[in-house]
Parts: structure tokens; sequence; C-alpha cells
């Protein structure tokens, strides 16, 4: 797919106002990051014929409703935006439940195809990403998906995440995971101190979800452009600052 068409259909996910304090220019992706996205794309589509990674055939559709929120809740979770030739990073804000992009350990459970995590390593690069996939032909996938795309300090685990050390990840993110219920309390034990619970979710997900985890501390759901009913709702352990 051409990266142009891809920044063209990815405008209203990097437009929308980003919910931390700073100010609201909208985020450009690099040509390599777009490239990176096509690349991506002729992967999926590739494996996807093999076993079933996504119910969408669409090239269009797969931009906007996998890239699209994966890459909305990179913005909201870190800064500064992507670099591109045309525009100069922004310095991150920096505050104690901020997680310094350079420093950030993320896991990604039940990555499935790779989203969220793959596409926020896009838009961050620095970050120690941790894909968490307890189906083998999946994890596998994920091995040549994140050769081809030359990432570099990405950890691939094929294994359930309750095999895993507690009070690892300081970002832990969650989307379209079945039985969302057991698996969040599951999600929480990987957090450190201060850690971020980030899940894309449905709306009405919402009340259960906070009941299911009321000792996390919840900001304000963001709705998801371009849907009537996603959200990106985050969670953090302890009190916000």
């Amino acid at each position: 797919m051409h990266p142009a068409r891809i920044a063209e259909l990815l405008q209203p996910f990097l437009s929308s106002p980003c919910h931390s304090e700073r100010s609201e220019e909208p985020a450009v992706l690099s040509a390599t990051q777009l490239q990176s996205i096509s690349t991506y794309i002729d992967i999926l589509l590739h494996w996807n014929t093999r076993i079933n990674l996504t119910a969408i055939r669409n090239e269009e559709e797969i931009v906007t409703r996998h890239f699209g929120e994966s890459l909305f809740a990179a913005r909201n979770l870190f800064l500064p935006y992507p670099v591109s030739s045309s525009v100069s990073p922004v310095p991150p804000v920096v505050k104690d439940f901020d997680v310094a992009v350079a420093e950030a350990r993320v896991a990604d459970l039940g990555s499935g195809a790779g989203f969220p995590g793959v596409p926020i390593k896009i838009w961050a690069p620095n970050i120690a990403l941790t894909l968490i996939e307890s189906n083998q032909k999946k994890a596998t996938f994920l091995r040549e998906l994140t050769r081809a795309l030359t990432l570099t300090d990405v950890n691939i685990q094929n294994t359930r995440a309750e095999t895993l050390p507690p009070s690892t990840f300081d970002v832990v993110t969650l989307r379209a995971v079945e039985r969302l219920p057991r698996v969040l309390p599951v999600a929480v034990t990987l957090l450190a101190p201060k850690g971020r619970l980030a899940l894309l979710i449905s709306s009405p997900q919402l009340e259960s979800t906070r009941s299911t985890l009321p000792n996390l501390t919840w900001s304000p759901p963001i709705p998801i452009p371009a849907s009537k009913s996603r959200i990106l709702l985050v969670g953090q352990v302890g009190p916000r600052l």
C-alpha cells in the first residue's frame, strides 16, 4: 500500500486532540515509519492466508482499524512525537507518572497480529517491547514481522502471561483479548510501581473493567476517532501525581 495513502488514512488519528499537557499540533509520521507500516500490511496479508491473524482483509480498513487505533494509543501514551525530516521533536513533559520513552519497558499482552505493540514500537522506537503471545504460530509470525521491519529491542514471549516475572513493565497494553475480565488481574501483576495499563476496549466494557480493577487510578476514557464505541482507557498503579 502506498505510504502517501497510509498517511492520509491515519491523519484523523494523529490530528485529534492528544490528552497530554502539551501543544495540540498534529503528529507527522516519517517516510521510514510509513514504509514500515506498508511492509507490515504486506506481511500481515500474506500470513493471513495461512493463519487467522485478522478478519479484516481490506488494506484501507486494516490501516484505520488496526494501525489508527494503535497509533492513537501510542500518541497518548508516549512523548515526544516521532521525528520526521520536516518536524522537530517536541520535548517530553517530565512528570513522575510519565515514563521516559528511552527507558519505557512495554508489554503487549495477547499480541496476536502485533496490535497495538508493534505500531507503538514504530512510533516510539526506543522503547523496550515485549510481545506476549501463547499461540506458537502467531509468535512465529511476530518473529518474522519484527525481523522484516528490522526492529530492535523486541522480546517475543511464546508463553502465558502468568509465567512472566511480576512488576516488570512500565506499560502493559491490551487489545481484542478474549475473556478480558480474567486477563485484567494478570496484566496488573506485570506492572511496575506507577506503571500504566492501557486498554483499547469498547465503551460497554468500561464499567466492568473499572470494577474488576478498583485499585487502579483511572484517567477519563478517550474516544477513538472514527469509532462509535471504541475507547482508550488508561489506569495507573497507585495515585496519579
